[in-house]
Protein backbone atom coordinates (compact mmCIF):
# COMPACT_ATOMS: atom_id res chain seq x y z
CA UNK A 1 0.00 0.00 0.00
CA UNK A 2 2.92 2.00 0.85
CA UNK A 3 4.57 1.88 -2.62
CA UNK A 4 0.85 2.07 -4.86
CA UNK A 5 1.00 5.76 -2.56
CA UNK A 6 4.12 6.93 -4.00
CA UNK A 7 3.46 6.51 -7.78
CA UNK A 8 0.65 8.08 -7.27
CA UNK A 9 2.39 10.87 -6.21
CA UNK A 10 4.91 10.67 -8.72
CA UNK A 11 2.28 10.21 -11.59
CA UNK A 12 0.52 13.86 -9.97
CA UNK A 13 3.69 15.21 -9.90
CA UNK A 14 4.78 14.34 -13.02
CA UNK A 15 1.43 15.93 -14.52
CA UNK A 16 1.83 19.20 -12.95
CA UNK A 17 4.16 20.33 -15.84
CA UNK A 18 1.26 19.00 -18.57
CA UNK A 19 -1.47 20.93 -17.26
CA UNK A 20 0.55 24.19 -16.80
CA UNK A 21 1.66 23.96 -20.37
CA UNK A 22 -1.70 23.44 -21.29
CA UNK A 23 -3.33 26.64 -19.76
CA UNK A 24 -0.69 28.44 -21.74
CA UNK A 25 -2.17 28.54 -24.74
CA UNK A 26 -2.13 31.91 -27.46
CA UNK A 27 -5.35 33.48 -27.19
CA UNK A 28 -7.82 32.98 -30.40
CA UNK A 29 -7.54 35.94 -32.05
CA UNK A 30 -3.80 36.57 -31.86
CA UNK A 31 -2.88 36.45 -35.56
CA UNK A 32 -6.23 38.36 -36.00
CA UNK A 33 -5.88 42.11 -36.73
CA UNK A 34 -7.23 44.97 -35.59
CA UNK A 35 -8.93 46.11 -39.01
CA UNK A 36 -12.41 47.59 -40.24
CA UNK A 37 -13.38 46.12 -43.62
CA UNK A 38 -15.68 47.94 -46.00
CA UNK A 39 -18.47 45.35 -47.30
CA UNK A 40 -22.14 45.10 -49.07
CA UNK A 41 -24.59 43.96 -48.23
CA UNK A 42 -26.37 42.60 -51.23
CA UNK A 43 -29.27 41.02 -50.50
CA UNK A 44 -30.91 39.04 -47.74
CA UNK A 45 -33.67 36.89 -47.83
CA UNK A 46 -36.24 34.79 -45.78
CA UNK A 47 -39.91 33.93 -46.65
CA UNK A 48 -42.16 36.05 -44.49
CA UNK A 49 -44.93 32.97 -44.54
CA UNK A 50 -44.25 29.66 -43.51
CA UNK A 51 -45.32 26.89 -42.44
CA UNK A 52 -44.36 23.96 -40.30
CA UNK A 53 -42.28 20.80 -41.84
CA UNK A 54 -42.13 23.29 -45.08
CA UNK A 55 -38.27 23.47 -45.84
CA UNK A 56 -37.24 27.32 -46.24
CA UNK A 57 -34.20 29.24 -46.83
CA UNK A 58 -32.64 31.81 -45.31
CA UNK A 59 -29.92 33.73 -47.11
CA UNK A 60 -27.78 36.42 -47.37
CA UNK A 61 -25.42 37.87 -50.42
CA UNK A 62 -22.29 39.51 -49.15
CA UNK A 63 -19.45 41.26 -51.47
CA UNK A 64 -16.23 43.02 -50.21
CA UNK A 65 -16.66 46.46 -51.20
CA UNK A 66 -12.69 47.49 -50.45
CA UNK A 67 -9.27 46.97 -51.30
CA UNK A 68 -8.51 44.33 -48.60
CA UNK A 69 -9.33 41.22 -48.66
CA UNK A 70 -11.60 40.01 -45.38
CA UNK A 71 -9.75 37.78 -43.68
CA UNK A 72 -12.60 35.13 -42.58
CA UNK A 73 -16.00 36.53 -43.19
CA UNK A 74 -18.14 35.53 -40.44
CA UNK A 75 -22.12 35.13 -39.59
CA UNK A 76 -23.75 35.13 -36.49
CA UNK A 77 -27.81 34.54 -35.98
CA UNK A 78 -29.86 35.09 -33.47
CA UNK A 79 -31.41 33.09 -33.81
CA UNK A 80 -33.33 29.83 -34.91
CA UNK A 81 -33.89 29.47 -31.39
CA UNK A 82 -35.99 30.69 -28.59
CA UNK A 83 -36.41 29.85 -24.73
CA UNK A 84 -38.56 28.16 -23.24
CA UNK A 85 -39.63 28.50 -19.21
CA UNK A 86 -40.72 25.14 -19.13
CA UNK A 87 -39.17 24.21 -15.79
CA UNK A 88 -37.85 20.65 -15.92
CA UNK A 89 -35.77 20.72 -19.51
CA UNK A 90 -32.18 20.26 -19.63
CA UNK A 91 -31.69 23.07 -22.10
CA UNK A 92 -33.60 26.07 -22.17
CA UNK A 93 -32.91 27.18 -25.48
CA UNK A 94 -35.54 24.80 -27.98
CA UNK A 95 -35.83 25.03 -31.72
CA UNK A 96 -37.93 27.29 -33.65
CA UNK A 97 -36.06 26.15 -37.11
CA UNK A 98 -34.24 23.28 -37.69
CA UNK A 99 -31.34 23.66 -39.76
CA UNK A 100 -31.19 20.44 -42.64
CA UNK A 101 -28.26 21.92 -44.18
CA UNK A 102 -25.66 24.56 -43.05
CA UNK A 103 -23.90 26.89 -45.09
CA UNK A 104 -20.29 26.01 -46.52
CA UNK A 105 -19.38 23.34 -48.61
CA UNK A 106 -19.87 19.88 -47.75
CA UNK A 107 -16.88 17.47 -47.13
CA UNK A 108 -18.03 13.70 -49.94
CA UNK A 109 -19.52 11.26 -47.39
CA UNK A 110 -18.54 7.50 -47.55
CA UNK A 111 -20.46 5.83 -50.93
CA UNK A 112 -21.65 3.63 -47.41
CA UNK A 113 -23.19 6.34 -45.88
CA UNK A 114 -25.80 8.78 -45.72
CA UNK A 115 -25.38 12.07 -44.70
CA UNK A 116 -28.59 13.59 -42.64
CA UNK A 117 -28.63 17.52 -41.88
CA UNK A 118 -24.70 17.84 -43.38
CA UNK A 119 -23.51 20.58 -41.18
CA UNK A 120 -21.86 22.66 -44.18
CA UNK A 121 -18.44 23.63 -44.32
CA UNK A 122 -18.62 26.81 -42.45
CA UNK A 123 -19.59 25.47 -38.81
CA UNK A 124 -17.21 27.10 -36.13
CA UNK A 125 -17.04 25.89 -31.95
CA UNK A 126 -19.82 28.70 -31.57
CA UNK A 127 -23.13 28.08 -31.20
CA UNK A 128 -24.70 30.44 -33.97
CA UNK A 129 -21.35 31.59 -35.85
CA UNK A 130 -20.47 30.38 -38.80
CA UNK A 131 -17.25 31.25 -40.82
CA UNK A 132 -16.58 31.11 -44.63
CA UNK A 133 -13.36 31.94 -44.91
CA UNK A 134 -11.63 35.00 -46.85
CA UNK A 135 -13.53 37.27 -48.92
CA UNK A 136 -10.84 38.94 -52.06
CA UNK A 137 -12.10 42.68 -52.93
CA UNK A 138 -14.66 42.86 -55.52
CA UNK A 139 -15.51 39.01 -54.21
CA UNK A 140 -19.37 38.13 -53.47
CA UNK A 141 -20.34 35.27 -51.33
CA UNK A 142 -24.06 33.93 -51.17
CA UNK A 143 -24.91 32.45 -47.66
CA UNK A 144 -27.59 29.95 -47.46
CA UNK A 145 -29.26 27.84 -44.38
CA UNK A 146 -31.63 25.32 -45.58
CA UNK A 147 -34.27 25.05 -42.66
CA UNK A 148 -37.45 23.43 -41.46
CA UNK A 149 -39.68 25.20 -39.10
CA UNK A 150 -41.45 23.25 -36.48
CA UNK A 151 -42.98 25.95 -34.34
CA UNK A 152 -45.82 27.82 -35.34
CA UNK A 153 -45.59 31.97 -34.32
CA UNK A 154 -43.84 35.07 -35.68
CA UNK A 155 -40.15 35.31 -34.96
CA UNK A 156 -37.39 37.40 -35.88
CA UNK A 157 -34.20 36.54 -36.69
CA UNK A 158 -31.13 38.96 -36.17
CA UNK A 159 -28.07 38.74 -38.33
CA UNK A 160 -24.65 40.31 -37.58
CA UNK A 161 -21.63 40.19 -40.14
CA UNK A 162 -18.32 40.39 -38.87
CA UNK A 163 -14.43 39.96 -40.12
CA UNK A 164 -13.39 37.64 -38.19
CA UNK A 165 -14.29 35.02 -35.07
CA UNK A 166 -11.97 37.16 -32.88
CA UNK A 167 -13.37 40.15 -32.66
CA UNK A 168 -10.59 42.70 -33.75
CA UNK A 169 -11.51 42.41 -37.87
CA UNK A 170 -14.68 44.26 -38.38
CA UNK A 171 -17.31 44.71 -40.92
CA UNK A 172 -18.72 47.81 -41.81
CA UNK A 173 -20.77 49.17 -44.49
CA UNK A 174 -19.78 52.45 -46.74
CA UNK A 175 -21.93 54.46 -44.39
CA UNK A 176 -19.68 53.07 -41.37
CA UNK A 177 -22.26 51.50 -39.55
CA UNK A 178 -22.23 47.77 -38.43
CA UNK A 179 -23.37 45.19 -41.13
CA UNK A 180 -26.20 43.70 -39.30
CA UNK A 181 -30.14 43.36 -39.88
CA UNK A 182 -33.40 41.36 -39.10
CA UNK A 183 -36.19 39.21 -40.93
CA UNK A 184 -39.33 38.27 -39.45
CA UNK A 185 -41.51 35.45 -40.32
CA UNK A 186 -44.62 34.21 -39.76
CA UNK A 187 -45.14 30.61 -39.36
CA UNK A 188 -48.06 29.00 -39.56
CA UNK A 189 -49.11 25.88 -37.50
CA UNK A 190 -49.59 23.51 -40.46
CA UNK A 191 -48.72 23.36 -43.73
CA UNK A 192 -51.13 24.25 -46.26
CA UNK A 193 -52.75 21.87 -48.35
CA UNK A 194 -51.53 20.74 -52.32
CA UNK A 195 -52.04 18.15 -54.56
CA UNK A 196 -50.54 16.96 -57.94
CA UNK A 197 -52.67 18.61 -60.90
CA UNK A 198 -53.60 15.46 -62.99
CA UNK A 199 -53.76 17.48 -65.94
CA UNK A 200 -50.64 18.95 -66.09
CA UNK A 201 -48.44 16.87 -63.67
CA UNK A 202 -47.71 20.38 -61.00
CA UNK A 203 -48.13 20.49 -57.56
CA UNK A 204 -50.26 23.02 -57.03
CA UNK A 205 -52.27 24.35 -53.54
CA UNK A 206 -55.27 23.93 -52.36
CA UNK A 207 -57.14 20.23 -51.82
CA UNK A 208 -57.53 17.30 -53.81
CA UNK A 209 -60.89 17.89 -56.37
CA UNK A 210 -63.53 15.30 -55.69
CA UNK A 211 -63.91 13.85 -59.36
CA UNK A 212 -66.69 12.21 -60.40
Amino acid sequence: MRGWRVSATVLLGAGIPLLAGGCGSARQDVHEASRTYSVKLVGATFPKRQAVARPASFQLRISNAGTRSVPNLAVTLDSFYYTSSYPLLAARKRPVWVIEVGPGPSSPAPVESQVVSPPGGAQTAYVNTWAFGPLAPGGTQTLRWQVVPVKAGRYTVHYTVAGGLGGKAKARLASGRRVEGQLTADIAPAPPHMHVDPRTGQVVLGKYPILP
